[in-house]
């Protein structure tokens, strides 16, 4: 599954279309949903970029791969997609979002949790992830993106 190129951050649960400014589901921006076909590659890469380093930085407070091959291994094996050359953290996530409710032993996959959410039900961890995934992609939308908007829009109603 990893050689099989996917071509878009869309895990087809689109919250957009109910007017957030930001996806629910694969934390793109609504302007980059609605572009992304007419992005060139550099541009996709940028998207690709941010997602994949706020999900890393989600990830690595919560889990610690010890070992990338086993990771990598189970996810073939279990033909759950995932972007070979993104962040093992990535993996672990893609992991963790199709198989929460029946992974009983997360050491069997090459990870374990940190000691703060070993206690924490699989699922529940998921959705917790999915929820801080989607606060900073909001934040960073808050920060990068919102003022430019406003600024552009204040340009084009000023004589």
């Amino acid at each position: 599954m990893p050689d099989q190129i996917i071509k878009t951050p869309c895990i087809g649960l689109c919250s957009t279309v109910f007017g957030d400014r930001v996806c629910r589901g694969c934390k793109r921006f609504h302007h980059e949903i609605v572009n992304w076909n007419a992005y060139n590659e550099d541009e996709k890469r940028a998207v690709w970029l941010r997602l994949e380093q706020l999900l890393v930085q989600v990830m690595t407070a919560k889990v610690e791969i010890f070992d990338v091959e086993k990771l990598r291994g189970q996810l073939t094996m279990r033909k759950i997609r995932f972007v070979a050359h993104q962040s093992e953290y990535c993996w672990a996530y893609q992991l963790i979002a199709r198989g929460a409710r029946v992974i009983n032993q997360v050491e069997a996959y090459g990870f374990v949790l940190l000691p703060e959410f070993r206690d924490w039900a699989l699922p529940d961890l998921r959705d917790a992830i999915d929820r801080e995934f989607f606060l900073l992609s909001d934040a960073h939308y808050d920060r990068y993106i919102a003022p430019a908007f406003l600024r552009d829009a204040f340009d084009r109603a000023t004589p």
